[in-house]
């Protein structure tokens, strides 16, 4: 199947879907998780094209290279993982899906019944079961690991390097990104790179120039500044006691800042060039992080620092180097002191805008009968 962003597609059946399986519950080594049997026989628009990613696993700053990808803007809900709270994006086989005209609702079809010959032919089928149990193994010492879509990935992805052409080509190809986007996206690394800006000795001019001309135009200041806090300085902690549906104000960048070490950390929590473009804009608490499973190692740890995601903040790719134009859209994560309550008065019409220009969209979709 080759479908591109905003086609509409429908979930194959968990019949048709557990056929695709081996016994581990995967295609491709891509497990098929059990939240994702909800969706079966539902119709969702591609929100994009899942070429590449980006590698959260092995610590490398690189891209990964995946073969029939797709995200359908559908989160796991973690409950099938120990209660997980980081809401990754579902990665979803072409094989799993079906192109289809539009979110009509159509006429019910009955299921094909496979012949005994074609069963015979079939490897061995995979059952809900085996999928179930498959998000489990056990670790060095005994302790239970959990194996989602986020720990596997470097299972079913390949390396993919930043100077191979045909990933920004599939960028636009496949409707995931503007020609505006990709050109935004390449005079920033142009200008990055070639003006020395990313220099702590030679970069201080092009630095200063490159703020001076995103004050004037209204644009994102420089994404890339350092932290004031000297290394091995605790960092600041603010507790606001936050909670889901609550209106916060994140903090100026120069404010957050003051919060970070060199290394752009707080509490052990990096601040990303990504999150630069959220400063100064209001947005609703969507969760407060207390768990999430380690894609490195499979442990479900827990926050001692607290952590909130905010609602439709998510990563844009837009300054990331090697992984621009990465498709995940991975929420973005932020501490307390980095935030500061707000009223709804204080959520214009123009900040709501912004908010629903950068967000993923909502998922649509609707139940054939």
């Amino acid at each position: 199947m080759k479908a591109c962003a905003g086609d509409w597609v429908e979930v194959l059946s968990k019949e048709d879907i557990l056929r695709t399986l081996d016994k581990n519950g995967r295609l491709d080594e891509l497990p098929f998780m059990p939240q994702m049997f909800k969706y079966c026989g539902q119709r969702f628009r591609v929100y994009r094209r899942a070429y590449k990613t980006c590698d959260t696993v092995s610590g490398h700053y690189a891209g990964r290279r995946l073969q029939d990808g797709y995200h359908l803007n559908l989160r796991c809900d973690g409950q099938a993982y120990g209660g997980c709270q980081a809401g990754c994006l579902l990665f979803w086989k072409g094989a799993w899906l079906k192109p289809v005209d539009g979110p009509a609702q159509v006429q019910y079809v009955p299921k094909r019944v496979h012949s005994p010959s074609e069963e015979a032919a079939s490897p061995a089928r995979c059952t809900e079961s085996d999928v179930l149990g498959a998000t489990k193994r056990h670790g060095a010492g005994g302790d239970a690991r959990y194996c989602c879509q986020a720990t596997e990935l470097l299972n079913y992805t390949k390396p993919l390097s930043w100077w191979d052409a045909r990933q920004y080509v599939d960028s636009y190809r496949s409707g995931n990104r503007t020609l505006s986007e990709i050109a935004r996206g390449f005079l920033y690394l142009f200008y990055y790179y070639g003006t020395l800006a990313f220099s702590d000795r030679w970069g201080h001019p092009a630095r200063r120039l490159y703020n001076r001309i995103q004050a004037v135009t209204g644009g994102i200041p420089f994404p890339r500044l350092r932290g004031t806090i000297p290394v091995g300085q605790p960092a600041p902690r603010r507790d606001l006691g936050l909670r889901p549906g609550d209106l916060v104000r994140v903090k100026s960048y120069e404010e957050i800042l003051a919060t970070l070490d060199v290394k752009l950390s707080n509490r052990g929590l990096s601040f990303d060039a990504e999150l630069v473009p959220f400063c100064g804009k209001v947005f609703r608490v969507s969760t407060c992080v207390e768990r999430f499973v380690d894609e490195k190692t499979g442990q479900l740890r827990r926050m001692n620092t607290p952590a909130v995601i905010l609602e439709g903040v998510s990563c844009k790719a837009l300054y990331s180097g090697q992984r621009m134009f990465c498709p995940r859209s991975i929420h973005l994560w932020w501490r307390e002191i980095w935030l500061e309550r707000a009223s709804v008065e204080a959520r214009p019409q123009a900040t709501l805008s912004s908010i629903q220009a950068g967000a993923c969209p909502t998922a649509e979709h609707v139940h054939p009968t």
